[in-house]
């Protein structure tokens, strides 16, 4: 059976507070642990009123505090925003806190605009383009220390704290494969290259100490409801918020509405279309199908569920239900 997890935004609700957001990503973490889900991502976001996990690593802390089992990190941290020995430092310790439950995804993207990247690097020289030479440098940490090391993470040194790949192209893909690292591709918001992307890891994928073949993951978006009408109602929040974004008004996570006309132009609407073509929207019956198809056409080692759900009966009913169909699967 191939596992399910779950990456949570932390999303603000309208009306609500980040306090609210962190509280219901816990809630959620510990529904979703007692249904087996396997690990519990928190992404990096930074300078948007809807999403609260900014200080992802403060994030992470609070829901592994809280849970007692599942898997717990990053979905990503933004490595371009960091110096590797600070984001080795905070996961050494919080595999020191949490033994065996921390995983560590790394992104080459800021996760934000870029005023707001210019403010978090300070002039740093850190960028994109060193990203290869920075995971490498983040890895180095992680490794026993050696004689004469000037420099060391500590907690970090000699902790097996695993390292994720992230990507929504291709050049995740081919570090990964280089490097011998696990995969994760992110299709709930980028559909375009994942089928390529997969098939470059695992033709390029170079066996390391850390894993001896390739392990690729995606993540999609999934929303279900008793009814398909219902669950496409749910999904009417997470459309308003794509839109808004767009057009550089992000906005806490909106109520869903009965209808989206008004809410969007046509290309709105094609653009909304094309983002989350990956997406499962539907009844008990139409997720199934839509997971069996996704499923057997990627052959992931694993699937990560997203869903940005107002209400929060209504959005852990849909972890409830999916989790469901995982075990019919």
């Amino acid at each position: 059976m191939v596992p399910f997890s779950v990456l949570d935004l932390s999303n603000i609700p309208q009306g609500g507070t980040a306090a609210d957001a962190l509280h219901r990503s816990l809630e959620l973490a510990r529904h979703v642990e007692r249904l087996d889900y396997r690990r519990f991502w928190l992404a990096e976001h930074h300078n948007m009123p809807g999403i609260a996990s900014a200080a992802t690593a403060i994030a992470i802390a609070h829901v592994a505090a809280g849970t007692s089992r599942i898997r717990v990190g990053a979905g990503g941290i933004m490595l371009p925003n960091h110096a590797p020995l600070v984001i080795a430092e905070q996961f050494g310790t919080l595999e020191s806190l949490f033994p065996g439950r921390i995983d560590l995804g790394l992104g080459r993207a800021p996760g934000t605009d870029q005023p707001t990247a210019r403010a978090l690097r300070r002039g740093g020289i850190n960028s994109a383009d060193t990203f290869p030479q920075d995971v490498q440098e983040l890895q180095a940490y992680f490794h026993p220390t050696v004689a004469g090391q000037v420099v060391q993470a500590v907690p970090g040194a000699g902790l097996a704290v695993p390292i994720w790949l992230l990507g929504s192209s291709l050049f995740g893909a081919q570090l990964a494969a280089a490097l011998g690292l696990p995969f994760a591709f992110a299709s709930h918001f980028a559909p375009d290259h994942l089928e390529q992307a997969l098939a470059i890891y695992r033709h390029n994928f170079q066996p390391s100490i850390t894993l001896a073949k390739p392990y690729a993951m995606a993540a999609i978006g999934v929303v279900a409801a008793d009814t398909d009408a219902a669950a496409a109602r749910l999904a009417t929040s997470l459309q308003q918020s794509f839109v808004l974004l767009r057009r550089g008004t992000p906005v806490p996570l909106p109520p869903p509405v009965d209808s989206m006309d008004g809410h969007w132009s046509w290309t709105e609407q094609e653009g909304v279309a094309h983002a989350f073509s990956e997406a499962v929207i539907g009844s008990p019956t139409t997720v199934r199908r839509g997971l069996e198809s996704f499923l057997r056409r990627t052959q992931v080692d694993e699937l990560m569920v997203t869903a940005a759900i107002f209400d929060p009966a209504a959005r852990l009913r849909s972890f409830e239900l999916v989790a469901r169909i995982r075990d019919w699967l």
